[in-house]
């Protein structure tokens, strides 16, 4: 049986996509003010006018291509977290899929135009606090589920810790995240802390 026939919306949906990735590694590339509309439109051969017909404005487009790339690292590192058998397990893995972002890698380059943009896009910042507020949320039910004391302090200290390693790596590329896995497990394991008069959440 043959495919079936490609629709309008279905080359307008594929004209989107190519103008989200555009946006995205020309952040990455120029920085955000330094991107066009022209500029994207010619990284994804479209005319245009086809930017301002799929987006309210540029700055919508580059807003949705930074947040969607945040968004999907997080999801993939959340996805790592969810299948690992313990909190040390996960960290290490986690660590380890930080190692292939050296800092001066597209993603890299993206969170810090991002982050420096949202300083200034009310909107922007909206976006990138809602995604770090959900990675948050899941990363403490992760760590509660296995009994790690203050689960919520934790994983805002850690995820912070984590996109400060990557943050800094565009400028000092060490220490290797080999190097700071024992720092970081402390926080997993910190003897100091007593669990038993640290509240729990409570399971749905």
């Amino acid at each position: 049986m043959p495919p079936p026939p490609v629709t309008a919306a279905d080359r307008g949906r594929e004209v989107r996509q190519r103008l989200l990735r555009a946006g995205a590694a020309l952040i990455a590339e120029r920085g955000w003010s330094g991107v066009s509309t022209r500029a994207v439109a010619e990284r994804a051969q479209v005319g245009p006018g086809l930017v301002h017909y799929h987006f309210a404005s540029l700055g919508a487009l580059l807003t949705q291509a930074a947040l969607g790339t945040i968004e999907a690292l997080t999801q993939e590192m959340t996805a790592m977290l969810a299948a690992a058998a313990t909190p040390e397990e996960a960290l290490e893995g986690v660590l380890g899929a930080l190692d292939t972002y050296p800092g001066t890698d597209p993603t890299s380059l993206l969170f810090i135009e991002t982050y420096l943009a949202a300083t200034r896009d009310e909107e922007l910042m909206r976006g990138v606090a809602a995604i770090i507020s959900t990675a948050r949320e899941e990363l403490a039910g992760r760590l509660d589920d296995h009994g790690v004391p203050r689960p919520q302090e934790t994983a805002a200290v850690l995820l912070a810790a984590l996109d400060g390693l990557m943050l800094h790596r565009t400028a000092v590329p060490e220490p290797a995240s080999g190097a700071v896995s024992p720092v970081l497990r402390r926080l997993l394991t910190d003897p100091g802390i007593d669990a038993s008069t640290t509240p729990r959440r409570a399971n749905p």
